[in-house]
């Protein structure tokens, strides 16, 4: 059913990646939960890490809006989904505003975001080389897509009163509103290392307090009041709101059916703690929805899968970081490799990929694949178009995804005698294993783009009760 999204929402932008777009939007976040606001946390693009402090920021499950993997027709009605029954709605961007997916205009760029929820965007600025040109860098921005409606600039990294009164003297004259001020504060800052900040799950505790300080911030900084009532002005989007349940209907042309062992719901365990950290929350909700329980278990800690354990999906992640610890479960190890010897489903992706090959930078690992990994210095990034070349329990031969690829670290060999996927776009060439029930691959996807590759692990899953 078509709706009216109603939500006060606001997109923190920039003019390029390290301008302190998580600052501010963690900060805000944070400072508005604490007026007692339901906030509904959002970060453009495929990032992982970032909506890890969202999360605590505001207490409700971080989501992405990524218009390459799922589509700009699903950016709405996923970010309804997110926001439904909140008070506010706050969108981390992704690098600068107008940067997308390469070669391929305003697609997947936080400009596309912002104009499909039809929301004001606050633009966040790195104020600490500049002074009057920050007027003219501001106007670049918004002048660019008339469609894109900034609505007020958040100065980063003021360094004094003086600098302060010439920066909005500036802006003033460019007729764009001052919507808060941040002075520097590396007190506040989060680690980071080869891919990005620190996961919340590896410092929960000082990410807390990491937390409460960028709140503390934002809210001397900022004018709260001046951005609730920005975030006010955004006009309704007519939008029908994602739903689990729903997407697997319209995929499957049906309720869900798990055939075999539909008396009982299977058991899917999903790998996570410090060192298996990055999942989207639909995934989860996708396979409750087709029927499966969904068990959470930390290969650090953890000897055993969960009882009753019939689909194994292994996420992203540092499994790198945590080599030693990884190694040293052998229970687990073990447990891995004879679940996946008996052919029950296993889905990698990433870090799951490493964690499957038999060593990973000397130390050994589950040793399903016969493959080893290593970290490396090269950084392979990108947005990918791919098609599954072998049929597996995650997706059918000919299955077509878009997904991302982030990683320092190399597998060899890159595929096995039956690949995952066949990349078509930007360069042709097969990845990842498929073996048994085992579909590992490096290849970050949303199941939300395409809901019936839950249905099929689920059913997977299902058939081996």
């Amino acid at each position: 059913m078509v709706t009216s999204l109603n939500v006060p929402r606001l997109v923190i932008a920039a003019p390029s990646s390290g301008s302190g777009k998580t600052t501010v939007a963690t900060g805000l976040m944070a400072a508005f939960s604490e007026r007692g606001l339901a906030v509904s946390p959002h970060k453009a693009g495929p990032d992982y890490i970032d909506p890890g402090y969202h999360a605590l920021a505001t207490g409700r499950p971080g989501r992405n809006l990524d218009a390459f993997m799922c589509g700009p027709e699903l950016v709405a009605p996923l970010f309804a989904h997110g926001a439904a029954g909140c008070d506010l709605a706050v969108v981390e961007g992704v690098m600068g505003l107008y940067d997308g997916a390469a070669g391929r205009g305003e697609l997947a760029s936080t400009a596309q975001v912002a104009k499909l929820l039809r929301a004001p965007v606050v633009l966040v600025v790195d104020a600490s080389s500049q002074s009057r040109s920050v007027a003219a860098l501001v106007h670049g921005f918004a002048s660019f897509d008339p469609q894109v409606r900034l609505g007020g600039v958040i100065l980063n990294k003021v360094g004094s009163d003086r600098h302060e009164v010439m920066l909005r003297e500036a802006l003033e004259e460019a007729g764009m509103p001052v919507l808060g001020v941040l002075r520097r504060a590396p007190q506040v800052a989060a680690p980071s290392r080869h891919l990005g900040l620190v996961p919340v799950a590896e410092r929960r505790a000082d990410a807390l307090a990491a937390v409460a300080a960028l709140a503390d911030q934002v809210r001397t900084g900022c004018d709260l009041d001046a951005l609730m009532a920005l975030a006010r002005t955004a006009p309704a989007v007519a939008c029908e709101a994602w739903s689990p349940e729903g997407a697997l209907a319209a995929a499957l042309g049906t309720a869900p059916d798990l055939g075999q062992g539909a008396g009982r719901r299977p058991v899917i365990a999903v790998a996570g703690g410090p060192a298996f950290t990055f999942s989207y929350a639909e995934h989860a909700e996708l396979l409750r929805a087709a029927g499966a329980e969904v068990v959470a278990f930390d290969p650090l800690r953890d000897e055993a899968l969960p009882d009753g354990a019939a689909g194994l999906v292994i996420g992203g992640g540092f499994p790198e970081v945590y080599a030693p610890e990884l190694a040293a479960n052998e229970p687990l190890r073990k447990a891995v490799a004879d679940f996946a010897a008996a052919g029950r489903p296993v889905a990698a992706e990433c870090a799951g990929l490493l964690y499957l090959a038999r060593s990973l930078d000397g130390k050994p690992m589950c040793g399903v694949l016969d493959a080893d990994a290593r970290m490396s210095e090269r950084l392979t990034l990108g947005y990918r178009e791919a098609v599954a070349v072998s049929d597996s329990p995650l997706a059918a031969n000919g299955t077509r995804l878009r997904g991302h690829e982030f990683h320092r670290t190399v597998v060899e060999p890159g595929s096995g005698a039956a690949p995952a996927w066949g990349f078509t776009h930007p360069e042709r060439r097969v990845e990842g294993f498929v073996q048994q029930g085992v579909h590992a691959s490096y290849l970050h996807t949303h199941w939300a783009a395409e809901p019936s590759v839950a249905h099929r692990f689920a059913r997977a899953a299902a058939s081996t009760l």
